[in-house]
């Protein structure tokens, strides 16, 4: 795999050329709507079975080793021939090594129930757990139902393992503290709970759990603690596994309603796995950001793996982005939109894309009909490139995406070239 960037005066027949891969390919791979409209700073994922280069004036082993990604070592043993010399010839031809595999990673990623399903079934072959959200529970310990089962179908005959997800949210959306307080501490309310949440896993044929409880009040951490302690000791001799998924902590002492109840050392040591929600530094009604600055995703890890096994650790990457109007103010909103549609917009306001190495992450500049200046920031295959590889150096079991409404062909692109992913069923 080779992650290029688009660089002013190019095409993708100019591209084409460089890496010797068809214009056809590099345009069906990357699903490209309009391969002869480029921008400049867009990505594009070349992959190559077999590959060969031509030696260009100036170039050295050096330097190719980093156009494809790979070593000087590599390439000395893809191309015998050389014989350890580090002379080059322009019109010489050499042979690049194909990149190995970083191993095998599982990988979870979040649906709603109206997610289109020709998007769904591009992606399940992506994915090892397939978590629908969500099962809204009322104060009662009552499920609110949802139309998973074409869901559930679609995840299992592809081998993909369904989760069922529980959470705590409110009528008309947001996460409700009241509702956990009364969940986590009335027995009847959680024994009610639980049997239904049996009764559902069972007659929707789900595989698993997922547990997605929010803004908890902070004295409820140990009702929180006590709950997830009973469902696992139930559910576990049933043969269903228990996730959870975590608020992005720096540190088991950190105040805040979003965070203080969410004890990561409980959790990872009674949960098979653990998402953590490594996203929304930027969102929809806060100042532009990038949405997951890696730079802050790895204070998250760093302390993480002190308190959990770092394989039961999924990290959540965002499948998404947001266009701010600028100069932000405080109360005004963001507007979602997905990865191929920010580089979609790029194109239509003929803005390029940049990208900022400390938070991993591409963002451009416009300005609207009305003058006004917008920044956008998303994802890329760059950024997907420096997020999975962050979760191989920390040893973690996956990562998760939230949340597969958008297909992003350059994600699975990426994720593959990188990883086997694993299958359970």
């Amino acid at each position: 795999m080779i992650i290029h960037v688009v660089k002013p005066g190019e095409n993708l027949y100019k591209i084409s050329k460089l890496y010797g891969v068809s214009y056809n390919k590099i345009a069906s791979d990357n699903e490209l709507a309009n391969p002869n409209q480029l921008v400049v700073g867009q990505t594009l994922v070349i992959l190559q079975v077999t590959r060969s280069h031509k030696i260009l004036p100036g170039e050295s082993l050096y330097s190719i080793s980093k156009l494809y990604g790979t070593t000087i070592a590599n390439l000395y043993a893809a191309n015998p021939i050389l014989n350890s010399s580090i002379i080059l010839y322009p019109g010489q031809i050499i042979n690049i090594p194909p990149t190995p595999k970083l191993g095998s990673i599982e990988v979870n990623a979040y649906a709603l129930p109206s997610t289109n399903m020709d998007v769904l079934a591009k992606t399940l072959p992506n994915l090892t757990y397939l978590s629908i959200f969500s099962h809204q529970i009322l104060p009662d310990g009552s499920l609110k139902d949802i139309n998973d089962a074409p869901l559930i179908s679609a995840a299992r005959n592809a081998k993909v393992a369904p989760m069922m997800v529980v959470t705590n949210l409110k009528e008309g959306g947001g996460f409700d503290s009241a509702l956990a307080h009364t969940i986590l501490t009335n027995q009847t309310v959680q024994n009610t709970l639980i049997n239904n949440i049996i009764s559902t896993l069972k007659s929707k044929n789900y595989y698993g759990l997922d547990i997605d409880l929010e803004y908890i009040f902070p004295e409820d951490r140990e009702n929180y603690n006590s709950f997830l302690r009973r469902v696992v000791t139930t559910l576990k001799p049933l043969g269903y596994p228990v996730t959870t998924a975590l608020a992005p902590k720096p540190s088991g002492d950190i105040k805040g309603l979003l965070y203080e109840a969410h004890d990561y050392p409980v959790h990872g040591a009674l949960a098979n796995h653990v998402i953590l929600m490594t996203y929304e530094w930027g969102y929809t009604a806060g100042p532009p950001l990038a949405v997951s600055p890696l730079n802050e995703v790895k204070k998250i890890l760093d302390y993480a793996v002190t308190v959990i096994p770092s394989k039961k650790i999924f990290m959540g990457i965002p499948n998404y982005g947001y266009d701010w109007t600028l100069p932000w103010v405080k109360g005004t909103k963001a507007r979602a939109l997905g990865n191929v549609e920010a580089v979609d917009l790029a194109r239509t306001e003929n803005a390029a894309i940049k990208y900022d190495y400390t938070s991993q992450a591409p963002f451009f500049n416009y300005y609207d009909s009305n003058g006004k200046e917008h920044v956008v920031w998303f994802e890329d295959a760059r950024s997907m490139n420096a997020k999975l590889r962050t979760a191989n150096d920390y040893n973690l079991g996956g990562v998760s995406y939230w949340t597969i409404g958008k297909y992003f062909p350059q994600a699975w692109l990426v994720q593959n070239s990188l990883f086997d992913v694993k299958k359970l069923l």
